[in-house]
């Protein structure tokens, strides 16, 4: 069986990009490449499988950008 998970992606200060993946808590990690981060998150969301009994349905809705004069 496959499943597909949405993962949030940014970038911190430092230039690594981070990853994390809404349906698990504490679920992310990072990678100093797209390449890297996407590895990781995919060793980071089979490891939550498999400490968790049963695979979540998704509940992320979405993102939104909101603009304030600064």
């Amino acid at each position: 069986m496959e499943k597909s998970f949405t993962v949030v992606i940014e970038k911190d200060e430092d230039g690594c990009f981070v990853g994390s993946v809404p349906a698990f808590k504490g679920c992310h990690t990072q990678g100093k490449t797209m390449d890297e981060l996407l590895v990781n998150i995919r060793e980071v969301i089979e490891l939550c499988l498999e400490v968790d009994d049963e695979v979540p349905d998704e509940q992320f809705v979405g993102i939104h950008e909101i603009h304030v004069k600064i």
